[in-house]
């Protein structure tokens, strides 16, 4: 049952009306006394959404991205409160595109990323240079931002990852030393077109590919499940988080999704994390960790018989895997062009544009042309500079057919 001996953790919600964000609340809403909700980000597009979570949390302040948003959010909150008999909070209204960064930057004590895109790079590090530990589901950040995220770290366990696969490995690293890791390893449902040949793919709808087996998510990071691109955005996190090679990350496909990832130990020993599909639990640990929450989720069912299985990833139909292992060889910039590219043929996609194969061969076509930045000479404004330039070639691309 929930305890009531921990001091609540003040927590700011970036991307509250999300996936991520909604199913965060719904981890707050059952521990209450762990957790005091003090800001909330989101686009701007469902300001009754926003109000009521505004009523709910008693978040003295929220970051809209959209400006125009501002005054449908301070109504639906005064009406809101009034329709519930209570009294109109004082709530601070940012907005724009840097609402959600400032908001960031403020100490408090654990700052949940759920916002999609690159966007979430500014946060990820206002977030990190204001002390506060980052729940990151924003993998985006940390692929287009790389060395820049880890120097902003100000201590070496600030950053709790949410995404399942990278919060899998974070538990299964608690078995062993970093020496005695020999490899990690990936697990990935699929999507909704494992087994299908290159062939079958080409002619493949947004409604097809936005249709996943498993997972309830938006529809980018939906698109880039069914391409493959996803897993090669995590691979980049995963090499970056858990400092290891990328050519000690494993792939492997679990259609079933109930082994989040695994470590394999240079003995042999390989530790897996299970749980059915449920964000909450890595959510519900990227807030409390390195603490554990009663409850969370539902473990497995060991009454019932089940089978799980395991199958290699082809890398010849869905090619996106082995990108991430290139951008990563090439230079520091290379993750954010692909990231970038990926982000713009997704859209094209999306609106009917493009075919589903030409998401990953434009980006592959970007990727080899970009001449990259190095390490050394890696800051906020090169990042920004080559994905400017990797949005704008990827439209020259697509727009040449």
């Amino acid at each position: 049952m929930p305890s009531s001996q921990h001091t609540p953790r003040t927590v700011t919600l970036l991307g509250s009306t999300g996936s991520i964000g909604t199913q965060a609340l719904d981890v707050v809403r059952a521990h209450p006394d762990r957790f005091t909700v003090t800001g909330l980000a989101a686009g701007g597009a469902d300001p009754v959404a926003i109000a009521g979570q505004v009523l709910e949390t008693g978040a003295g302040a929220v970051a809209l991205a959209r400006p125009e948003a501002a005054a449908p959010v301070a109504e639906a909150i005064e009406a809101g409160a009034r329709a519930a008999g209570r009294a109109v909070p004082d709530v601070e209204i940012l907005t724009g595109a840097q609402a959600a960064t400032t908001l960031a930057s403020r100490g408090s004590d654990v700052v949940l990323n759920g916002i999609t895109g690159s966007v979430g790079l500014g946060p990820t590090l206002a977030a990190l240079g204001a002390g506060s530990t980052l729940a990151l589901a924003n993998k985006e950040s940390l692929v287009v931002g790389g060395d820049l995220v880890r120097r902003a770290q100000v201590r070496d366990d600030q950053i709790v990852p949410v995404d399942s696969e990278h919060s899998a490995i974070a538990q299964c690293l608690r078995s062993g030393t970093r020496p005695e890791v020999a490899r990690l390893v990936l697990t990935a449902s699929g999507g909704p077109f494992r087994g299908r040949s290159r062939a079958e793919l080409t002619a493949v709808t947004a409604e097809q590919a936005l249709a996943h087996p498993t997972w309830s998510m938006g529809p980018v990071v939906t698109i880039n499940s069914a391409t493959m691109v996803n897993k090669c955005l995590e691979l980049i996190e995963a090499h970056l988080l858990f400092d290891v090679p990328v050519d000690r990350i494993a792939v492997v496909v679990h259609p079933q999704s109930v082994v989040h990832s695994m470590v394999e130990f240079v003995d042999g020993s390989t530790i897996a994390q299970a749980s059915p599909p449920d964000m909450r639990l890595p959510i519900a640990l990227g807030l409390s960790w390195p603490e554990r929450l009663d409850p969370v989720g539902t473990p497995c069912d060991w009454s019932r018989a089940t089978s799980w299985t395991f199958e290699p990833l082809d890398e010849s139909v869905f090619r996106a895997v082995a990108l991430a292992r290139a951008a990563v060889a090439a230079s520091a910039t290379h993750p954010a062009v692909l990231n970038a590219a990926n982000e713009e043929c997704v859209e094209a996609f999306l609106g009917g544009r493009i075919g589903f194969l030409e998401i990953v061969e434009t980006v592959e076509r970007v990727l080899g042309e970009h001449e990259g930045t190095s390490a050394a000479g890696l800051s906020l404004e090169s990042v920004l500079e080559a994905e400017t330039w990797a949005r704008a070639r990827a439209q020259e691309v697509l727009r040449a057919g």
